[in-house]
């Protein structure tokens, strides 16, 4: 028998998901808890009470919306931000849509990006730096001359800002001295060595960006002073009741031309490390020998240590003690080689609750960024993951709309917040305007609405993502190649990497394998992984799994833990694939030669095992394509799910109390017609989102290898989706 979605309604309702918040009744009628909470721009005018009176009931009843996060914007907005009348205007809609049921988020800007208290998007009244000068956002700047040696040199050191370091590199040999200490009343002095000489030095600057240091925890603290705290002052009450998230958007490193620094860094480096950082200062521009890819993993693994110890964790601990989640997003998650934009995208969210992308216009694929924010997400122990979806993205179809969504939602994201309802509808300044007032959108709202209302209810909670393939975040050889002031512009990340292929792994895992993976960090692979007869596990509290293959993306710099690892998973019958560019350097000081050992004994050990049939499987995939990938992941026990047509489902595979949830979309414009194979044997249920029903789901049972498996027949029509829930 073929499951017709659109015949479910006339099945009879089965028993549910145990958990009282998703039983059958609640899944065909979400809860206002679980309906989208879209940004409500407060925009180019003046908000007024009516005006609140006359939207939000609207944005519940008739666009079907379970809350709303409160975004001012442009100049002409009023009442004048953070003032007392800002704050009774806000007050008011915080009663308001307490009454209606309504919940809320809290946006921490005027404007965007988070950090200037209106300078960007707003009013362009820089309030942070008005306020806090000295913790405003600073620059890293290099002064230097090549000289010839025999001589005694002798010149002033910069006064301006912070000299953090002073440093001679000899251009042919690389050898390399800290002058830093020959600084005697302002001036360099030194004797040179004979031989060409480039000294350099270094100082931490004020940039001039009206946003706050975003390396700095102190200037984190002073942006929640000035903006959370002056809302928790005043609205006590709302907090963990009404208002019940937090959000910021868009800081990013390629501000102060790509030089993001701040004074303390040297001082932390040495606490943290035991040792001074000056003598690496000149990889930074820089190749410097055989340390250039160590060096720069010191240094930009550091910068991006303080970048999410800064503003997330500041936001996520003080939204905790407050009785909220905290979640937000980096500007330009689509840069392949992101040290130049997000130092490191997946360790951005170490520390926040919840990790968040947006999906965004002008040709910005965030969709091949969605499942690394949500590895980000399960590497870390979280189990939410935030999208800002549809902005600058023009009036889109409803179909469009709704594949962008279930893409969302097969790739992690289950945290949705549409973008966006205008209070002033004619001054929209990025379509599409998501309100009842756009006759465009308007008769279809609150059926989509109650649509991802459905997939947040089955979707946010604490249940396990599982993979049978992690694939390594391949920060290190991004960071080893990484440079400032590279060809590119710094919003453009500076330096494009020409041999990194892991988004191409992902996309084809994805789109053209239907293959189930997560991203592991290279330090979570390192801290918090261990290896035996089962596979490579992941030792986390509920966001735990055990891959049997490790995928390594191309890649010339590579940890020596991240090796070993590999070796071990080896040895345990696991399986390696590398592709593309094997690793030849270490991201640590000094260790290129033991890179080199490791290499040696997985590349030519792999057929010494195999043949006495001990251990697992390593695969080169030299030239990257979708059949060479395929041919090394070929398994004989089967996958997790598998599709018997050319195109397969996009899904993801949750699992609670030991049980499967499986959901599958099919993005294309036609049908899918053909047999689903599930690992196991399992009685399913079939849930549609679309209509809200659910029914029971005729298998047959097979063996396949050593394994049993339950097939059933798909009959999913194009633009649809369903949830299969093991009972």
């Amino acid at each position: 028998m073929k499951i017709l979605p659109r015949m479910i309604a006339l099945l009879c309702l089965v028993p549910a998901l145990e958990s009282e918040a998703q039983n059958a009744f609640e899944f065909k009628n979400p809860p206002a808890s679980y309906r989208p909470t879209p940004l409500w721009f407060w925009n180019d005018t003046r908000v007024t009470p009516q005006g609140i009176d006359a939207q939000l009931p609207d944005l519940r009843d008739k666009c079907g919306y379970g809350g709303i996060s409160i975004l001012p914007f442009g100049a002409k907005f009023g009442p004048r931000y953070l003032t007392s009348d800002y704050f009774d205007l806000y007050g008011y809609a915080i009663q308001r849509a307490g009454e209606l049921g309504l919940k809320m988020a809290l946006y921490d800007e005027y404007g965007f990006p988070s950090g200037s208290g209106g300078a960007i998007n707003g009013d362009e009244v820089p309030r942070f730096t008005n306020r806090y000068p000295s913790l405003t956002l600073k620059r890293l700047d290099k002064i230097e001359e090549e000289i010839t040696g025999g001589i005694s040199y002798h010149r002033p050191a910069s006064r301006d800002g912070v000299l953090m370091g002073v440093v001679a590199m000899n251009t042919q040999t690389k050898e390399r001295v800290d002058l830093t200490g020959k600084v005697t009343e302002g001036v360099i002095v030194w004797n040179v060595p004979q031989g060409r000489w480039k000294i350099m030095q270094f100082i931490c600057v004020t940039d001039g960006d009206p946003n706050m240091d975003y390396l700095s925890r102190d200037a984190a603290d002073a942006y929640i002073e000035m903006t959370h705290q002056q809302y928790y002052k005043r609205f006590p009450d709302a907090f963990g009741s009404t208002i019940v998230q937090t959000f910021y958007d868009e800081p990013t490193l390629y501000r102060a031309q790509g030089r993001v620094w701040t004074p303390a860094f040297n001082e932390i480096y040495e606490q943290r490390y035991g040792e001074s950082p000056i003598l690496l200062y000149p990889a930074l521009w820089y190749d410097i020998g055989p340390d250039t890819q160590a060096a720069r993993n010191a240094l930009f693994s550091l910068r991006s240590d303080l970048y999410a110890e800064a503003y997330p964790r500041a936001i996520d601990e003080w939204s905790r003690a407050h009785g909220l989640r905290a979640t937000g997003h980096q500007d330009n998650e689509e840069i392949v080689n992101p040290v130049g934009t997000s130092g490191d995208l997946m360790k951005c969210f170490r520390y926040l609750s919840v990790p968040g992308i947006d999906k965004i216009g002008g040709n910005r694929p965030a969709e091949k960024f969605y499942r690394l924010i949500a590895s980000a997400a399960y590497n870390w122990d979280h189990s939410l993951v935030m999208s800002e979806t549809y902005g600058a993205m023009g009036n889109l179809s409803w179909d469009s709309i709704y594949c962008i969504a279930m893409d969302q939602f097969t790739q992690g994201i289950n945290v949705f917040i549409p973008h966006a309802a205008w209070y002033n509808d004619q001054k929209v300044t990025f379509l599409p305007e998501l309100s009842s007032r756009n006759p465009l959108y308007a008769d279809g709202l609150y059926d989509f609405s109650t649509f991802l209302g459905r997939l947040q209810l089955m979707m946010q909670n604490e249940d396990r993502v599982v993979s049978d393939i992690a694939v390594l975040y391949p920060i290190h050889t991004m960071q080893g190649d990484h440079r400032f002031d590279g060809p590119l512009t710094p919003y453009e990340g500076g330096v494009a990497i020409p041999y990194l292929d892991y988004v191409e792994i992902g996309d084809m895992l994805t789109n053209t394998l239907g293959r189930n993976y997560l991203w592991l960090h290279p330090e979570v692979l390192a801290s918090n992984c261990s290896v035996d007869k089962k596979g490579l596990n992941l030792n986390n509290t509920i966001q735990y799994n055990t891959f049997h293959t490790l995928i390594i993306p191309a890649s010339k710099t590579i940890s020596i833990k991240t090796l070993e690892q590999a070796l071990a998973l080896f040895r345990n019958g696991g399986r390696i694939i590398f592709t593309s560019q094997l690793p030849t350097r270490s991201a640590e000081m000094g260790q290129d030669a033991r890179i080199g050992e490791l290499m040696n004994e997985l590349l030519p050990a792999a057929t010494r095992y195999n043949e006495n049939k001990e251990g697992g499987q390593v695969h080169f995939v030299a030239q990257l394509t979708p059949e060479a990938l395929q041919k090394a992941l070929k398994f004989e026990e089967p996958a997790d799910i598998a599709f018997d047509t050319s195109k397969p489902l996009r899904y993801i595979h949750k699992e609670r109390d030991g049980k499967a949830i499986f959901y599958l979309a099919n993005l294309d414009p036609s049908a899918y017609r053909g047999d689903v194979i599930v690992r196991g044997k399992m009685r399913l249920e079939a849930w549609n989102p679309h209509t809200g029903e659910s029914a029971p789901v005729s298998v047959r049972y097979e063996k396949q290898g050593k394994e049993m498996v339950t097939r059933l027949t798909l009959d999913l029509p194009e633009h649809h989706s369903l949830f299969l829930l093991e009972r």
